[in-house]
Order: structure tokens, then sequence, then C-alpha cells
């Protein structure tokens, strides 16, 4: 059966389970919310609140058959150029895994060793030191996986060092870090890909002149020459990345810095490992086993057969607020895409609008829409079995919360009054974490990049280019002259409206 054929049989099943309820899915089936579970260590996943039933489910199945998955992932593994557009592979599983086969992943998992060999010596450095902060300064990917890992772990007493991180371009966004820091005390991280960040190097030119002469600097970057070139920092300060991973992919690389300082290497290889688990799971599980698999086949089901286009994610543990973000980014920027790796226009749906909060605050800000709007929005709930704080009345409260609003999102509760009236039906799943570490976090964040990779090989697209950012950025260097000066004229008639705004 052809790809559109698989397609068309799964919204087959999805026009024959409109009418159907979840909670009738899971009355009529005894054991379903027990089959619909899996577990990676301390990871677990339940997909009973999904919309399709076993024949469905049989045909999800059926589908990511055809896709031939395992031999995909295994290219991906060992280094096949995957990244299709930009001709190289994809090789951040090498980062934290040595599971490739072959050459290229073996050359790769050498490079990341010695790498890493160099990160420690920094680390140990800094230590020695006397510096107390450090201002990590990089956007995008340089910029969100970091500042993930370090807020979800940071200790309540006794960090290494104080990270502080700076994304934005706007000049305030420096300045409030800056503020109330010692420059004899602080030390500066430039972690860009290209080291042509615009954001990046305005934000590394003003740390530069703050810190002073005597600055303590350094650079992560695939071009290990422009560090040295722009800013002066040694050879010896600069850690290296490579053209193989993508900047979303990166936490796992030297861009990891940050987490390496204000965590320890010890968590920081806690964090690769818990990662490395979920790389033996998708490569070695089977199909109807393997949870990757079954997330990322989900969201097709959700996308494509159901046609629902906004995905929210709520996180039910406050260090977990910023994971919304870091998602969004991973998967949007992964599979917002309108070509497939024929060149060709896809042809179908990709990816919806994913975005979130943390729960319990999101309750009283969207959580209305989520119940009672027109709008199908999916959800995705994540909590933490075991709470690290000393108020085990609150994180039990928390969990009630999450269990809650998952139970009522899918059953509803029906009324004669229509303006209390509860249509139930919205799908989730849920994910639970034994506890927030460096291991479960890592475990985490492995099995969303693997579900991406999942759902670009279901859709024929390239999940690791991403060309949609550039052209804003290319415009944006164009004007810069006319913002800054008034005689400087532009084409784009709505443009030179509000550059005459700007100038008033």
């Amino acid at each position: 059966m052809a790809q559109a054929g698989y397609r068309d049989a799964l919204g087959a099943h999805a026009r024959r389970l409109a009418q159907s309820s979840i909670e009738d899915l899971n009355r009529r089936q005894p054991g379903r919310a027990q089959q619909l579970a899996l577990r990676i260590g301390p990871l677990y996943a339940n997909f009973a609140r999904q919309s399709y039933d076993q024949p469905a489910l049989d045909a999800l199945w059926a589908y990511g058959q055809s896709l031939e998955l395992p031999q995909a992932f295994r290219r991906l593994f060992d280094g096949a150029p995957v990244n299709l557009t930009e001709a190289r592979p994809a090789l951040h599983t090498a980062l934290r895994s040595d599971l490739g086969r072959g050459p290229v992943a073996a050359a790769a998992r050498a490079q990341v060793l010695a790498a890493e060999q160099r990160l420690a010596a920094i680390v140990a450095e800094l230590e020695a030191s006397g510096i107390t902060d450090i201002v990590s300064i990089g956007i995008g990917g340089s910029d969100l996986g970091p500042r993930l890992v370090c807020d979800a772990l940071k200790p309540l007493q006794g960090a290494r060092f104080a990270v502080h991180f700076v994304s934005n371009i706007d000049g305030m966004a420096i300045e409030r870090v800056l503020a109330g820091l010692d420059p004899a005390r602080t030390a500066g991280i430039l972690i860009s890909k290209s080291f042509t960040t615009q954001e990046t190097l305005f934000n590394g030119a003003i740390l530069q002149r703050w810190l002073g002469d005597a600055g303590r600097l350094y650079a992560v970057s695939a071009d290990v020459q422009r560090p040295q070139q722009q800013f002066g920092i040694a050879a010896e300060r600069v850690l290296p990345m490579w053209d193989w991973v993508g900047g979303r992919y990166s936490l796992w690389s030297a861009v990891g810095l940050p987490i390496a300082l204000a965590l320890g290497m010890d968590a920081w290889r806690q964090l690769h490992e818990g990662a490395a688990l979920v790389d033996a799971h998708v490569l070695q599980a089977p199909l109807q086993q393997n949870l990757p698999f079954l997330h990322g086949l989900t969201e097709i089901w959700n996308r494509n057969a159901c046609g629902h286009a906004s995905h929210a994610v709520m996180c039910y543990d406050a260090r977990l607020a910023l994971l919304p973000a870091y998602l969004q980014q991973l998967v949007m920027e992964s599979l917002g895409k309108q070509v497939g790796v024929d060149g060709r226009p896809v042809c179908g749906d990709t990816v919806p609008v994913w975005w979130g909060g943390a729960g319990t605050d999101v309750q009283h800000s969207f959580f209305q829409a989520l119940h009672q709007g027109t709008q199908m929005i999916c959800g995705e709930f994540i909590g933490c079995v075991r709470g690290d704080d000393p108020h085990p009345l609150s994180h039990q409260a928390l969990l009630a919360n999450l269990l809650a609003q998952t139970q009522s999102l899918a059953n509803g509760q029906p009324s004669a009054d229509l303006q209390r009236n509860y249509p139930g039906g919205r799908p989730t799943t849920t994910v639970l974490l034994d506890a927030l570490t460096p291991y479960s976090l890592g475990a985490l964040i492995a099995m969303y990049e693997h579900s991406v990779y999942v759902q670009s090989l279901a859709w024929g697209i390239n999940a690791f280019d991403q060309f949609g950012v550039e052209l804003g950025k290319q415009v944006a260097s164009a004007l810069l002259p006319a913002v800054r000066d008034r005689s400087v004229t532009v084409d784009d008639p709505v443009t030179a409206e509000l550059l005459a705004q700007l100038h008033r």
C-alpha cells in the first residue's frame, strides 16, 4: 500500500470513531490503560486517552511498519546523510552513546570524547579560578537546551556557579543580567554554531566590554577560528561543535558547557546516560513496544487522521516550566516544512502549533479554551511521581490536578445548562518521570527527539534543516542601515511608513 493509502485508512478510522467518546473506549476495552502504556527506565507514558481504538491502532502500526522505522533509525545512528538537503548526517546520538556502527559514527564519537575531555578541563579550570557567575550568550539551540536543563535541575543550594542566560538582542536583556554581577568574578561563554548570529555577536561585544581586558571569555562554535578573529578568544578556550549536529539537538555537545558548570560533570554524564538509555530502546525495542515510535505515530494520528492543529504541553512540575519553549523549537523548527525530501510539496498538513506552560498556573489562563473552546486542542501532560521539596501535601495536590485535568478533558461532564457543559473528548498523553533527575530528564528529551524523527519520516520531510529561519534574519540585516539613518530609503511601502514612525 502506498503512503497515501495508509493515511486514507487512518482517516477512515478517525471518521468511524468521530462519535465515540474516549471514556467509552476505555470502558469497553478492559486493560486498555495498561496496554497503551510504555516505560523506558524512569520514563513512563500512557496513551489510553487518545482517540484511537484497537483497529485504528492496528492501522497506525501498519503505517509505522511501512515506514521501515527500525531501518531508518539505524541509518540515523550510523551516520548516513539523513539531512539530505545539506548532504550530511545528523549524529546527535553520537554525542551520548556509541550505538552507531561504521566509520562515520566511530569518527564522530572519537571527536565527541576528545571534546568532552577538554570541556571537563575548562570546568576544572573555572572551579579553581574564583569565578562565581557565568554569563552564557546564545540563541535558539545554543540557549534553549542548556537553559532548560540548568533551570530544571539547579540545586536549592550549593550550586557550583550561578549561570545566567542571555539570548535576546534587546539590550535590556543583557543589562538586567549584568546588573549586580562583579566583572572580576564573572566569566562569559559565547555559543554559536556559525559564529555569525547577530544576537550573539552583539551581546558578546557588550559582555566583552563589560568584562574588561582581563575578562574570561570562552566560546563554542563549529568554526573554531572565528572566536579568535572576532573576540580574541584563545584557541584553548574554544570548544568545537560540528556541522553534523543541528542546534536544537546540540545540548549534548559542548553547547552544554553551562550545564556542566551549573550542575557538575557527574550530572552532565548522567544526563547523557539517560538519553543513551532511550537511544538503545529506540534501536532495540519491537515496533509495538517502542515508546518513541508510538509517540510519533500518535502525533501523526492527531494531526493527519483527526486534523488537530494545536498541541499544548502542560508540565506539572514548576522546574520544567521551560520545557514547552524547548519543545516548540525542537518540534516546530524540525517539522515546520512544506516541501518533502523529494523536492515536491508535502501532501497534507505537517506540524501543529506546539505551546504550553506550567501547571497549575495554566489552569487559570488557557484551560477554559481547552475544556470548552470550539477548537480541539491535543494535550501532553508531564509530571513527576516523586517531588523533591519538603512540602508533600503540595506535591500531592499538584498530582491530583494533573490527574483531574486529563480525566476531565477526556471524559467531560454533561449538563443541560450549556454554559456548564463539558463535552470531553479532548485527547491527551500523560508522561511521568519517577523523579526529576539528570538521568530522567535526559531520557525525556531524547524520547521527544526520536518522536520528531518518526514524524519526519511519515511526512517525508527533512527534520534537520531550518531554512525557514533565514529570510527574516537576512532582511533584518538589510534594514539595519535604514533603522540607524533616516536618510536610507526602502522599497516596501509599509516598512517605509513604520520607519517613519521610528524616526519621529
